[in-house]
């Protein structure tokens, strides 16, 4: 009986519906766009396909390379995709899946957070523009492990706050096994917990059922990809480092740019404004936000370090900053800019804060707070949604963010086409072994092909990374590719922009005499005259 009038309660209570409207609202947002999946999920993709056909955790059957930086996500979706085997499993609708719902439970644990940290509308707000953000949606449609990431995050702190000691180090194993940076916040929350268990008084002594809960997780897989790979560490983190020409700072300053403008300001003010505004306004909200939690919150203190302490992981060793690379900090920094928000419109306003935290607390006045409603929800809002078409320009015609550009994609889905059935003629349909094709960009091609991969970048195929670095005046763009590479390896078939290749393979002679151009594909993707296929002729 007691359940039935909770559930009646919970019915007639604002807060539940509030809940369920911004849940539903983040499903929609992920829905209605239907996959726009990004060459990096295909990766992950191919590696689930191998799983189910027996092949083993392996990007090139018979190749034993940890490609992949996400290995909680791949076994996810290889498990996933089970009932229709290899052949059929519909990975890129799984993910979709997979990753709406795993965005609308990261909303209520915003929710969540927001009330801990003492505030009465920043949680809400943050959530409801979670439920939107092109950086959140754009990633979960892509396919990518993002969104289940940052979930595993956010409820990890969620966790560590109510008490749950054992689940938080569940959930941050699990975390670190679906990304190898999630120590960014681990670290502090490891720091805090010993703190608790051996220094504080009174202490809180650390349970076996902790050590257990973290420790064999992470222990089963590093065994495992210390025995099947060499090491635990994905060989894409060394490849990487290697392959790619920045200058000193690039990292910085794309994350500085990143920090200025979280809601996308620049659709509406320009860039420069917006940067000129945002990189003092929104550290300094920030500011004022997490001393207002911290104070209410204490324990909080990792997760409101952690925007900034991953702006400093990434800055320093200066990596090429993708963009789903900018999305894990910003549910802590959304509800940190719009808690600082709400402090400053509440003085500004002199509310009456007695009255809980709650949403529908009276304490508040209410024409007032509902100003400190409308700014604190609305502003980020028209920024967030400034992003969204209604028509793209390319891929599916249904609602999604402009941020949400698949233009590449389809390109080398294109090339797929063009090249699978020669492939199939080449391997005997399958009664052979299966031509090689090498590529900057492997997802789509490795997906869509039979094909052995050669991964120019290095990322699934060790074997490149010797080619690297190229001399600077060879690097028109990242992603060159080195003409002795492909001279030495001999793949059957080379996809590239041509921008990868032109100061490197087509000024090369002996490429040229090597290799005949089947196709070249317009575009001028990153000012590239256009996609070339190429296929060896020589013997």
């Amino acid at each position: 009986m007691n359940g039935l009038n909770g559930v009646r309660r919970a019915l007639r209570s604002p807060q539940f519906w509030c809940c369920v409207a911004i849940c539903a609202a983040a499903l929609a947002a992920r829905l209605i766009p239907g996959p726009r999946t990004i060459d990096d999920a295909f990766i992950t993709f191919r590696y689930a396909r191998n799983l189910l056909a027996g092949s083993g955790f392996v990007y090139n059957p018979g190749e034993a390379v940890l490609g992949t930086t996400t290995p909680l996500y791949t076994l996810l979706m290889a498990g996933l995709g089970a009932p229709w085997g290899a052949a059929n499993a519909p990975f890129p609708t799984l993910a979709l899946v997979v990753n709406a719902l795993a965005d609308a439970a990261t909303c209520l644990l915003l929710i969540w957070l927001g009330k801990r940290a003492g505030a009465r509308w920043a949680g809400w707000a943050t959530a409801a523009v979670w439920a939107v953000a092109p950086f959140s949606v754009t990633f979960a449609i892509g396919g990518l492990e993002t969104s289940l990431y940052v979930l595993l995050l956010t409820g990890t702190t969620a966790a560590a706050l109510s008490g749950r000691r054992t689940t938080a180090a569940l959930l941050g194993a699990l975390a670190l096994l679906t990304r190898p940076d999630a120590l960014i916040l681990l670290g502090p929350l490891v720091l805090e917990r010993a703190y608790a268990a051996f220094l504080a008084r009174p202490r809180q002594k650390l349970r076996w059922s902790e050590a257990a809960a973290f420790g064999l997780p992470v222990l089963a897989w590093g065994a495992f990809a210390a025995l099947t790979f060499g090491s635990p560490l994905p060989n894409s983190i060394l490849a990487k480092a290697v392959a790619y020409h920045l200058q000193p700072a690039d990292a910085l300053i794309r994350l500085i740019q990143h920090y200025a403008t979280p809601f996308l300001e620049e659709n509406l003010l320009g860039a420069p404004l917006a940067i000129a505004i945002g990189i003092v306004l929104y550290p300094s909200l920030c500011l004022i936000g997490s001393l207002a939690a911290f104070k209410n919150a204490p324990l909080l203190l990792p997760w409101l370090l952690y925007p900034w302490l991953y702006l400093a992981t990434f800055a320093l060793p200066n990596p090429l900053i993708f963009r789903w690379y900018l999305t894990p900090p910003l549910p802590a920094y959304f509800l940190l800019i719009l808690f600082g928000m709400e402090r400053v419109m509440a003085g500004l306003l002199r509310l009456n804060r007695k009255g809980g935290e709650g949403l529908g607390d009276r304490g508040l006045a209410p024409r007032r707070s509902g100003i400190v409603l409308a700014v604190v929800l609305i502003f980020p809002l028209i920024f967030t949604l400034s992003d969204w078409q209604m028509h793209p320009d390319h891929g599916p015609d249904q609602p999604a963010p402009e941020m949400a550009f698949i233009k590449l994609e389809l390109l080398y889905r294109q090339a797929a086409g063009r090249i699978a059935p020669l492939m199939d003629a080449l391997s005997g349909g399958g009664s052979r072994t299966a031509p090689t094709l090498a590529a900057g960009d492997v997802g789509v091609l490795g997906f869509y092909t039979p094909a052995r991969i050669l991964d120019t970048v290095g990322l699934n195929s060790p074997v490149s990374s010797r080619y690297y670095p190229l001399p600077a005046d060879q690097y028109v763009i990242n992603y060159a590719i080195p003409a002795q590479l492909i001279l030495d390896q001999r793949p059957d078939f080379v996809v590239i922009l041509e921008v990868y290749g032109r100061e490197t393979l087509l000024k090369d002679a002996s490429f040229l005499q090597q290799y005949c151009l089947l196709q070249k594909i317009d575009t001028d993707m990153y000012g590239s005259d256009g996609m070339l296929i190429f296929q060896r002729t020589s013997p």
